[in-house]
């Protein structure tokens, strides 16, 4: 093993009193001028330094809309220029943005706007319907900010939230820049929020500060070794940290350029990197396997790529992975609240969950007792507790939810609910997830939140919604949900019918059982491991099995 860079010196090799976005931002306009920054599938493309001149506009406009430190800004937006201009102006006005999935709606996203209760959303037209049911009085918005091409959108699609003010993305972008009205942010102000699914109850939003965006994107410069002449590829979604910090602002941080498009899709995938001449890209979840599993070609190894960081690989298939597109892997561990707090080196052999040695400088990884919180002697499995070195490079807590920041931080370690390993090398191994996290697609998923939604079915009595590993799942989960019915069982047809619009598409079951009631314990707890231990059934019935399709829209 190589180990780490010094990551103070990468970069634009900033204090780390100065580890902000906003001034990553401001130095490479200066520093990098009229070279691209950023391109997007529609052939949109623009420099740091319009980067910078746009994102001063805008927060200009929202500055004379009444934007201020500390407001917070929720953005439903696809992949797009205008998502990351949002989020450096609200920056630039020290507010908060708040990202959501695309793929919300009905009570998912109507909790993460209750509990995140901002004062302007920005949307794209397209997704107007999704706040159809939602009343302002009750959610604190005052401003819709419209995202698309159309000068007059069909704004009764929001429902009571037409009532609001309206502005068009395009006004806004027009605003002569008024530098005097912004500010500039320091590495502990809290930025950005951003929700991740809970087990046990509603999803939570993750409060992160300046600083730990800044390392997100920092680390991944020095993982991937990124340099000016790089170019990154992004298929991932923005509102997620992967996408976000690590890839678009990754870019930013090295001089380098990133192309972003909406959504990851393996039969573009090869010609995308080929056409836009991409250096280096991440890929997640099933992405690394889907990318191998497809049919190969004689042009596999034409491209200019050399890197991948792909979480999770296996052995099996890693190294034939490596040799077949000529590339390297490099894996890591993280998730939103903690940082990535450790990348293997791309030298490393292909190690399946392998994920390397921690950065020492910044963080303390140890693998616990999941009981007792006692650290494990090297190569037994256990819970990985992480805790930061510095200051604000950390998660300080979730939004409006003290009680579950003090569930995860039990004795002075943050609890990641994933199982691992140290090895004898000081190498960290990821192993497999503790309790009842369901992850499918990519995402995290609330078994909680899925419940909720499956228990408003009239006649439904309770459920319990489980992830399965089955063949052909990528390694990913497949969701089997168990619903007590009162009365005789619905057709499953129509019931995921009812199912589709009231939840986003990587949370509908693909599996349903209906039962009279529920196994639980003594104490009145769901069985959940019992309906993971049965698996598939002769009672299950599959929406795969008859070509059940949910579409896009």
């Amino acid at each position: 093993m190589r180990g780490h860079p010094k990551l103070d010196d990468l970069g634009p090799a900033l204090p780390r009193e100065r580890w902000t976005l906003v001034e990553a931002v401001r130095h490479q306009a200066r520093a990098q001028g009229e070279r691209e920054f950023l391109s997007f599938e529609n052939g949109e493309r623009f420099s740091f330094a319009e980067f910078d001149r746009l994102t001063d506009c805008l927060a200009t406009a929202l500055a004379d809309l009444g934007l201020t430190a500390g407001d917070r800004i929720l953005g439903l937006l696809t992949n797009s220029k205008e998502f990351m201009i949002t989020m450096i102006a609200t920056h630039k006005l020290r507010a908060v943005f708040v990202p959501v999935n695309t793929e919300l709606r009905g009570g998912f996203l109507e909790h993460q706007i209750i509990n995140s209760s901002p004062r302007m959303i920005v949307v794209d037209d397209n997704l107007m319907g999704r706040f159809s049911s939602f009343d302002p009085s009750e959610t604190g918005i005052e401003t819709v900010v419209g995202v698309g091409d159309e000068s007059s959108p069909d704004i009764s699609k929001l429902g009571l939230l037409a009532e609001v003010s309206q502005v068009r993305m395009d006004s806004l972008l027009d605003t002569t820049p008024n530098t005097e009205k912004l500010a500039d942010p320091s590495p502990s102000d809290v930025c950005t929020i951003m929700y991740t699914s809970g087990t046990t109850g509603p999803s939570k939003g993750v409060l992160m500060p300046q600083g730990h965006c800044y390392l997100f994107a920092l680390g991944i410069v020095a993982a991937m070794e990124l340099t000016e002449q790089d170019r990154y590829f992004c298929c991932m979604p923005l509102f997620h940290a992967n996408g976000l910090f690590m890839q678009v602002y990754a870019s930013l941080l090295a001089g380098s350029s990133c192309h972003v498009t909406k959504r990851f899709s393996v039969t573009d995938w090869l010609n995308i990197v080929r056409e836009e001449n991409v250096t280096v890209t991440n890929a997640l979840g099933v992405m690394p396997e889907f990318i191998f599993r497809s049919p190969p070609s004689p042009s596999d190894r034409d491209h200019k790529m050399t890197r991948i960081l792909a979480i999770p690989v296996a052995e099996e298939w890693g190294v034939a992975m490596q040799e077949r597109f000529g590339v390297k892997l490099r894996q890591g561990f993280g998730m939103t609240e903690v940082n990535m707090v450790a990348y293997s080196d791309l030298d490393d052999p292909v190690m399946s969950g392998c994920a390397g040695p921690p950065l020492s400088d910044f963080f303390e990884v140890i693998i616990a007792d999941p009981d007792s919180d006692v650290e494990l002697p090297r190569d037994q499995v256990g819970e990985i507790l992480v805790r930061p070195k510095i200051p604000f490079c950390f998660n300080v807590g979730y939004f409006k939810m003290p009680d579950k920041t003090v569930e995860a931080w039990r004795n002075l370690w943050f609890h990641t609910g994933d199982a691992g390993r140290m090895d004898s090398e000081g190498r960290l191994f990821f192993v497999d997830r503790i309790k009842d996290r369901i992850r499918r697609r990519g995402e995290n998923i609330s078994s909680y939140e899925l419940e909720q939604t499956l228990n408003e079915y009239p006649g439904v009595i309770e459920s319990a919604a489980v992830g399965l590993r089955v063949p052909g799942a990528g390694g990913e989960d497949e969701i089997k949900a168990v619903i007590a019915i009162n009365g005789p069982s619905p057709d499953p047809e129509a019931f995921l019918d009812w199912c589709v619009p009231r939840m986003p598409r990587h949370t509908v079951p693909r599996y349903l059982e209906f039962v009279a009631e529920l196994d639980k314990t003594a104490s009145g707890k769901i069985r959940k491991q019992a309906i993971r231990d049965a698996g598939v059934t002769e009672d299950t019935w599959d929406r795969e099995s008859i070509g059940y399709v949910i579409s896009r829209s």
